[in-house]
């Protein structure tokens, strides 16, 4: 199976198919609403708004498994990001990315791209002291390690990157600029 033969729920339950997707690039991410990475919202919009007329797509997944910082419901969480951040990207049903309830698209998406590092600096080290608590052997697993975790998909449906929550979002940006 590929990117484009998985579906997710968007907040009214209708079925969102990757295929509506085909022939765009896609920015799939787990957010939430009282992390501190919160504010990778505001950039995430201003690339929604800069390339969406390219093809660019954001597939917002709002998920409540890292700290439960994401305790609102679906109604409550749209407002929040339209309200702080202006955010018109599409935002699906608040849903596990790891675990024995995970989207079946998330379990693809760390299928074609593992964790790789959180990259270098105080952001970096902070992650990696936090997780070592949660799950001593996270380096050598796939799983989603926090909120914001970003997975780039090309215009043929594959994973071209992964992008954890310390990556510096103009490297981010960069990424998507060069698919497009």
């Amino acid at each position: 199976m590929g990117f484009y033969d998985y579906s997710v729920t968007d907040p009214q339950g209708n079925e969102v198919k990757m295929s509506d997707f085909k022939g765009k690039v896609v920015m799939v991410v787990n957010t939430a609403t009282g992390c501190g990475f919160t504010p990778h919202y505001e950039p995430i919009e201003k690339m929604y708004e800069d390339y969406r007329d390219q093809g660019f797509e954001v597939l917002d997944i709002p998920c409540n498994q890292f700290k439960g910082q994401t305790p609102g419901t679906d109604e409550e969480i749209h407002e929040f990001c339209t309200l702080n951040y202006g955010t018109q990207f599409p935002q699906m049903h608040k849903s596990d990315v790891n675990g024995e309830n995970e989207l079946p698209l998330y379990t693809w998406l760390k299928g074609q791209r593992g964790f790789e590092g959180f990259g270098h600096g105080p952001k970096a080290l902070t992650m990696s002291a936090l997780l070592k608590t949660i799950d001593p052997d996270y380096k050598n697993n796939s799983d989603i390690k926090w909120n914001f975790t970003k997975f780039i998909i090309d215009r043929a449906g594959n994973v071209v990157a992964r992008f954890e929550p310390t990556a510096d979002m103009r490297a981010v940006e960069e990424c998507v600029k060069s698919q497009l």
